[in-house]
């Protein structure tokens, strides 16, 4: 009568460790959510408030957009802060581009502090309550999207974006797009 007790004892001890490491290997549910892939997909909307610049609709929009998520208080948005300004000075001066941000879940008087003091001239939106960061799957800042004129996410920058890198992904979409290789 021991032997079966010990067999039932052994199987259920075996099926909890097999739980127990499949839970331990898998992706929490934040990072599985972040890495719902939006590339080659139409855009998610923008929501929120205008913390500053002037309101702005990604669907009306022509240009290309580098849809930018940050923080004030995040080292590697402060690091990549003048890629995108630059980025966007040149790009809004030719009218073929512009960048907009999502700020994450701050007081909107320090993101106008963090314009002030680094300087940038674009479209900032609030976090709506991680309304919009949850539907363009955003796990942390900074995160940028790069959306082409017709709306279609083209790529996604996880932790830093260059203005180098953003300039090379459009140059290689529009000669794809001309039938070049």
């Amino acid at each position: 009568m021991k032997r079966p007790a010990l067999i039932g004892a052994v199987v259920v001890g075996l099926v909890i460790a097999l739980f127990v490491v499949l839970l331990a290997t898998r992706d929490p549910a934040g990072e599985r959510i972040a890495s719902a892939d939006l590339e080659g997909k139409q855009a998610p909307a923008i929501g929120g408030q205008v913390v500053s610049g002037e309101a702005f609709d990604l669907g009306a929009s022509t240009n290309w957009t580098v849809v930018n998520f940050f923080a004030t208080w995040c080292v590697p948005c402060i690091q990549e802060h003048p890629e995108l300004k630059a980025f966007e000075k040149e790009h809004r001066a030719a009218g073929d581009a512009r960048v907009v941000s999502v700020v994450y879940d701050e007081d909107p008087k320090a993101v106008k502090e963090f314009f002030d003091d680094k300087g940038g001239d674009w479209t900032v939106f609030d976090s709506d309550e991680g309304r919009t960061a949850f539907e363009w799957g955003v796990a942390k800042v900074p995160e940028s999207y790069l959306v082409s004129p017709s709306g279609v996410v083209v790529k996604r920058f996880v932790g830093g974006v260059t203005k180098a890198e953003l300039d090379a992904y459009i140059q290689a979409y529009e000669k794809q797009a001309e039938g070049g290789s």
